[in-house]
């Protein structure tokens, strides 16, 4: 019905109970979202994948959802917000249009504190808002008693006609705690496999598996490929990307996109790594690099060695949290922390979101990855504020058509081949952006890297 509702309580305790089960579970997220499918991920033992009606092509979506689907006994989607909730009042990319889309029936989640029989009018009227929306069962989220569930389990059922699937009592103890607008991010819940323990235990206590099996839709075969490049001929380039506590907001996709261009993924971790291994260029995603900020400022070894080799010319690309790091300083509350200092820029954390949505951008100024007047489609959510800048605005390469950007309507900081920004891009909406970075990470590497990290 709504975000809060309990969908990715009943979405990641489905994959954790099922997988421990045996059943090979093919997990994705509806939307711009790398927490929900880091917790699916975990819970199903295999990679999630996000669908996003804004940021890609149905085609693209319907075969990337088929392919890996079909690579396992059962698929998942968890949706996003409210059923119809989209980006304007027709409900475009909306869950339910999404479960139009692929053909899929769809699970109900209702919140039921402190109502009764009305629980049967929402699903009602949801059920009434699009008949092409097959809902096909619903699951009642934060029941109070028996008493309370029985009474809103035979309203449902007899107003609307749609089974109730499962009953979930409310409970003192939240696995997911919040942070943000969203959970706790799995790697640093602290106790994330304890968590999905405890959800799929209630998941089998309180939802009827069998009934829910029964009522799942099929997947259609999908003769056509994701739409990523084939790795070009020749050597691999070696790619790092930071992968560590602080940053870890990366799509699948996107990763499998550099892949299939011809790169060698190398994972680095910030806080502990004392020098840049022997990379060709360097992908900085998002992340919440204020909870390791102490840790990020302390390890100055790898902050200078970032900062020497965007001086020598690596390629690097850096999404919000990259962004970041890659300027000054970050102040919160009251201290200062030194970043890599590639860029004039001093960021504070505040408490309300400074960006929150999709956003579109057009390609104005010179930048190693994209075309001038190429459009990108993407999200920016962060709750940094950019204090001061000592660069000029207009020098910013993208114009922001919808989205805050960095400042004054623009978004995109360049130095050598480096590209910074606060929006986020999809593999699968931007297929330009893979080959790009590879193809300039094999520009940048006119030699073989020596053992010992130096280029011959």
């Amino acid at each position: 019905m709504s975000g809060g509702s309990g969908k990715s309580v009943v979405a990641v305790g489905l994959a954790a109970a099922l997988s421990r089960q045996g059943v090979r579970v093919a997990p994705f997220k509806k939307g711009p979202d790398y927490i929900d499918a880091g917790w699916l991920a975990l819970a199903a033992g295999r990679p999630c994948y996000n669908l996003d009606p804004y940021l890609m092509a149905p085609e693209a979506m319907r075969t990337s959802f088929g392919q890996h689907a079909l690579a396992a006994d059962v698929a998942l989607v968890e949706g996003n917000r409210g059923l119809y909730d989209g980006v304007d009042v027709e409900g475009r990319c909306s869950t339910a249009e999404l479960a139009k889309l692929l053909n899929l029936p769809v699970l109900l989640v209702v919140d039921c504190t402190k109502t009764t029989r009305t629980v049967a009018a929402l699903v009602l009227g949801c059920r009434e808002m699009d008949r092409a929306v097959a809902i096909a069962g619903v699951v009642l989220n934060r029941v109070g008693s028996r008493r309370h569930e029985a009474l809103v389990r035979e309203a449902v059922e007899r107003y609307t006609g749609i089974p109730v699937v499962g009953a979930i009592p409310r409970s003192r103890h939240d696995v997911f705690p919040q942070r943000h607008l969203g959970v706790t991010p799995t790697p640093e819940h602290g106790a994330a496999d304890a968590a999905l323990a405890a959800l799929a235990e209630r998941t089998v206590q309180y939802l009827d598996l069998e009934r829910i099996n029964a009522l799942m839709g099929a997947v259609h075969p999908v003769a056509r490929p994701v739409g990523v490049p084939s790795a070009p001929a020749g050597e691999p380039v070696r790619i790092g990307y930071l992968k560590d506590a602080a940053f870890q907001f990366y799509y699948t996709e996107n990763l499998e996109a550099l892949a299939h261009a011809g790169a060698e993924l190398i994972p680095i971790n910030a806080l502990t790594a004392g020098a840049l291994p022997a990379i060709d260029g360097l992908y900085i995603g998002g992340g919440f690099p204020e909870t390791s900020a102490r840790e990020l400022a302390a390890n100055a070894g790898f902050r200078a060695a970032v900062k020497a080799a965007a001086e020598q010319g690596l390629p690097i690309y850096a999404e919000c949290g990259g962004l970041i790091y890659l300027g000054e300083q970050l102040t919160l509350e009251g201290v200062e922390y030194p970043l890599v200092g590639l860029f004039p820029i001093h960021f504070s954390l505040q408490r309300e979101p400074q960006a929150h949505g999709y956003t579109v951008l057009t390609a104005d100024g010179d930048n190693p990855f994209y075309a001038r007047g190429e459009t990108i489609k993407g999200h920016e959510f962060r709750y940094s504020r950019v204090e001061h800048y000592g660069g000029d605005p207009a020098r910013l390469v993208f114009r922001m058509e919808r989205g805050v950007g960095f400042m004054e309507g623009r978004d995109g900081l360049v130095m050598n081949n480096v590209l910074a920004l606060y929006t986020h891009i999809h593999a699968l909406g931007t297929p330009t952006w893979a080959p790009a970075l590879v193809a300039r990470a094999r520009e940048y590497r006119p030699g073989k890297w020596g053992t010992a990290g130096k280029k011959e």
